[in-house]
């Protein structure tokens, strides 16, 4: 028997009524629905379906998470080290994890009973946090980790680091270290790249630096990125792994952060470019585009040039 896990954010009406066809849907389709213990009594008409703990998974084919972007990152807690694959079905505003639009359940059950649905491995960060030489917490994440101050009327004084060497000394709100996940997350709002999940690397970001050089970095994604809370803070320094876990620092800590030794598997059924789903997402302006000529290497603008243009990119997505 296939089973498939239903992961849902309980406080909302909305994803309860799509968790609770989800389970229909799977049930008719053939497949096991599967709910959390401490989420099925949530869901309406659901008391005969099979529950586990959030510890257990064995047996599992894949995880449908209905919600957000943050309730994604909950079901990534969930399977970090299982190599089960999430499947997001967004009910949130922009949901770059969650690929799969609300009205499209029913397509999306007819695609994972058929196993049509590709997945792919998406970087993490290891995060390790030192202190008077010893490593005192270890944690990780799938968008971001980010150090920040822990009182509102302060900057934080810190040193960035790259591969064991110096970059730039700043106070600041903080600084973002994302994956190219976690580029279109906390790393955007704050100035950062736009990284296309395809391509391999790490990025630093800093928060509002009081600084001349305060720019977004990418490196390589086996490079170590290091932030220094200097010794003359005067009040501690907070650590967040996906927004979700957090850590107080002291003056004087350090924070490693390199790439994972597990990544997490995210499934989609849409095998449209990224640069689509970027589009539609934020709604940017595509009017005029024209597209390559017919017969011009992909890529090559047709400008001067006669030729059928060629549509805009979808509005949706899923």
């Amino acid at each position: 028997m296939r089973r498939v896990l239903v992961l849902t954010h309980t406080g909302r009406q909305d994803a309860v009524d799509a968790a609770r066809q989800l389970v229909a849907l799977l049930d008719a389709a053939g497949i096991e629905p599967v709910l959390l213990d401490d989420e099925a009594a949530d869901i309406p008409d659901c008391t005969g379906v099979r529950r586990v703990q959030p510890g257990n998974l064995d047996g599992l084919e894949l995880v449908v998470v209905v919600g957000g972007d943050g309730t994604v990152l909950r079901g990534a807690e969930l399977v970090h080290g299982t190599g089960v694959p999430l499947l997001g079905v967004n009910l949130g505003r922009v949901g770059f994890l969650a690929e799969i639009e609300r009205d499209a359940l029913e397509s999306t059950v007819t695609h994972v009973a058929a196993r049509d649905y590709g997945v792919e491995e998406r970087l993490t960060l290891q995060v390790d946090i030192v202190e008077g030489g010893v490593v005192r917490a270890t944690s990780w994440a799938l968008n971001d980790v980010s150090v920040e101050k822990g009182a509102r009327e302060r900057v934080l004084e810190l040193v960035t680091e790259v591969d064991g060497r110096p970059v730039s000394t700043y106070g600041c709100d903080g600084v973002v270290m994302a994956t190219p996940t976690g580029s279109t997350a906390y790393a955007f709002s704050a100035g950062g790249p736009v990284v296309w999940p395809g391509v391999e690397a790490l990025l630093m970001v800093p928060i509002s630096a009081h600084a001349l050089f305060a720019r977004p970095l990418v490196v390589s994604p086996d490079s170590v990125m290091a932030v220094e809370v200097l010794e003359r803070n005067q009040t501690d320094g907070v650590v967040w792994c996906d927004g979700r876990r957090a850590v107080q620092v002291r003056p004087g800590a350090r924070i490693e952060v390199r790439r994972g030794p597990e990544p997490v598997r995210l499934a989609h059924i849409s095998t449209g470019p990224f640069t689509d789903r970027l589009v539609a997402k934020f709604g940017l302006a595509v009017g005029g585009w024209r597209g390559p000529d017919d017969g011009a290497p992909q890529g090559v603008a047709g400008a001067g040039h006669s030729s059928t243009r060629r549509p805009a990119p979808p509005r949706g997505i899923g």
